[in-house]
């Protein structure tokens, strides 16, 4: 391989792990405000009061991910699955949330879809360039 295709790829993959550690930060953020302000209860309560069964449970669940999740993905383990359970949480915001509120999150609208939208589209194209999950668990299997 050339030295300028070898430069290319390697700034490509670091570009692909910056844009993770970006992802991991956003989404701890995220689960750590909801978990540090005492955000659980009151959106498994909103769950159930949606309809869904064991809301507070959901909630738990859903922030766990996000406070464990990211520390996941900056380790490089499990991006794939990871970031599709992520996309599939944030879009299932959007059905329930946000699309109600349009498009803007701020600016001409409040609570809309972009973010969502943003984070969504960067989580599927990150699990798209990550290497797939293989059976080996050797220590340099960067998607174990």
């Amino acid at each position: 391989m050339s030295e300028s295709l070898c430069n290319d790829l390697s700034r490509h993959q670091r570009a692909w792990t910056l844009l993770r550690m970006l992802l991991a930060g956003l989404i701890a953020a995220h689960g750590l405000a909801r978990f540090g302000y005492d955000g659980v209860r009151p959106f498994g309560q909103w769950l159930s009061s949606q309809g869904w069964p064991a809301g507070l449970v959901i909630a738990g669940g859903i922030t766990a991910l996000e406070i464990v999740g990211p520390l996941l993905l900056v380790l490089g383990r499990w991006v794939r699955p990871l970031c599709g359970l992520l996309a599939a949480i944030y879009a299932m915001g959007i059905v329930l949330v946000h699309a109600k509120a349009g498009w803007f999150v701020v600016g001409l609208g409040r609570n809309g879809s972009e973010y969502s939208v943003l984070l969504i589209a960067c989580l599927l194209l990150l699990a798209w360039v990550s290497p797939p999950r293989t059976a080996s668990f050797s220590s340099t299997d960067p998607d174990r």
